[in-house]
């Protein structure tokens, strides 16, 4: 036996599961941190790739529009922003030049608070800073059509911009394959209804065939909700892009700037390598944690989990979670989509109207039920939660771990498989052979 620690909410839980039965216990190639932020920024933006530099791009009487991420996404644009700027200003554009666009998507705008919080206190101060709201169409462009149909209306202050910055952060994403690039444009300053024709893109072009097999997380390549994203970017012809990449661990692992697509696959090609981990076998039951807090503090959130172990896992295995989610009926969208069992009648829904917290509910139901059983270990009190949802609550994960044990006795599988997965949300199992 050999005792196994995963993170619980600032805390942990442990098993001891039996060693010679662990496939994998997954955790990304180490990735040293990049120890002086402000510099790695400074030189990603005076070496861009497959682009031309800020100097040659940006004229001293342009007026120029930065995108950055909303309060959901803290990806150090308070670090990288004022660097950006600095740089602006030394080419010759000024302050009131600058209009700071924030990529709400379909979400709230900021409080000044959150303001600060994204972008820091002295831009805050100096620069114009705009809301994005989706829904107000005296505020949207026309850019063109997609070849999936898609009309796409973004931010008219990007559209008549003399220059367009992109900022933000690559990340793996369950739908779009990574966060990051054309995603500040789509959804970040699009409109209502091209958001949500673009999400609706995850689900199966054939009704009643559920999720779209190509929109996971890692997966570029014949992934319809990328590929509308990509074709809206390219529309709107962004001047310039800067994101930053982090290590499995939340680290600045470095920083890419460039051109808005390419420089962006390098940041995905390289979170791809520090964040994602071979596997030729595919286990039996995993057992995996979100991170900690604050990955698992709602389900919302902590389903990322889901969607990466499921991926370690055979269909019809065992799934066991560590998630502490103090606040676990949080967002009360998400939790009301999540108790729906019907799982036909909520894809026909989204099919009529699509929401993402749906979606995201839907997808992690349709991975619980794909399941022979999933095992949460959480606070008693959300128990109730977790039985509506589909799921088994366990107050230990040595309790859960044991009534895992049960299923496969019952079953006569002697001879199973274990993965474990301690930061789940933030690795990607990567199966490169079919071992039978």
């Amino acid at each position: 036996m050999k005792t196994y620690v995963l993170p619980y909410g600032k805390g942990n839980q442990k098993a001891d599961i039996p060693e010679d039965h662990v496939l994998y216990d997954l955790h990304g190639p180490h990735a040293e941190a990049v120890e002086d932020e402000e510099q790695a920024v400074r030189e990603a933006l005076r070496h861009p790739i497959d682009c031309q530099p800020l100097d040659d791009i940006i004229q001293p009487s342009d007026m120029v529009c930065i995108v950055v991420s909303d309060i959901t996404r803290l990806v150090h644009t308070d670090r990288m922003l004022p660097v950006l700027v600095q740089e602006l200003n030394r080419i010759g554009v000024q302050d009131h030049q600058i209009t700071v666009l924030v990529s709400q998507g379909t979400h709230r705008a900021h409080t000044e608070q959150e303001n600060e919080i994204v972008c820091g206190s002295d831009m805050v101060r100096r620069l114009h800073i705009v809301q994005h709201d989706c829904h107000d169409a005296s505020a949207l462009t026309c850019v063109g059509r997609t070849s999936f149909g898609n009309d796409v209306y973004i931010n008219s202050l990007a559209a008549k911009a003399d220059k367009l910055i992109l900022t933000g952060a690559v990340s793996f994403h369950p739908m779009a394959g990574f966060g990051g690039g054309r995603k500040a444009v789509l959804p970040g300053i699009a409109g209502f209804d091209t958001i949500m024709r673009n999400h609706s893109l995850a689900l199966s072009e054939v009704p009643g065939g559920g999720c779209h097999p190509g929109c996971h997380a890692g997966a570029l390549e014949r992934n319809p909700f990328h590929e509308d994203m990509k074709e809206a970017c390219a529309m709107v012809r962004p001047d310039f892009l800067i994101n930053t990449v982090f290590t499995p661990d939340g680290d600045l692992y470095e920083v890419v700037a460039g051109h808005w697509n390419t420089a962006w696959e390098k940041g995905c090609r390289d979170l791809l390598r520090i964040g994602s981990v071979p596997i030729q076998k595919l286990a039996d039951v995993t057992i995996a944690s979100a991170g900690g807090y604050p990955k698992d503090l709602n389900l919302y959130q902590s389903v990322k989990a889901h969607m990466n172990a499921v991926l370690a896992t055979r269909p019809g295995g065992i799934l066991i979670f560590t998630l502490e989610c103090p606040d676990i009926q949080e967002p009360a969208i998400f939790t009301d989509w999540f108790f729906r069992n019907d799982l036909d009648a909520c894809e026909r829904e989204l099919r009529n109207q699509f929401l993402m917290p749906g979606f995201v509910a839907f997808k992690a139901r349709c991975i619980i039920q794909s399941m022979k059983a999933v095992y949460v270990v959480t606070r008693k009190e959300n128990f109730d939660v977790i039985r509506r949802s589909g799921q088994i609550p366990a107050a230990t994960l040595e309790e859960a771990w044991q009534m895992a044990r049960t299923v496969l006795e019952e079953e006569g599988c002697r001879d199973y498989g274990v993965t474990i997965m301690s930061h789940a949300a933030a690795t990607l199992p990567v199966l490169c052979n079919i071992d039978t």
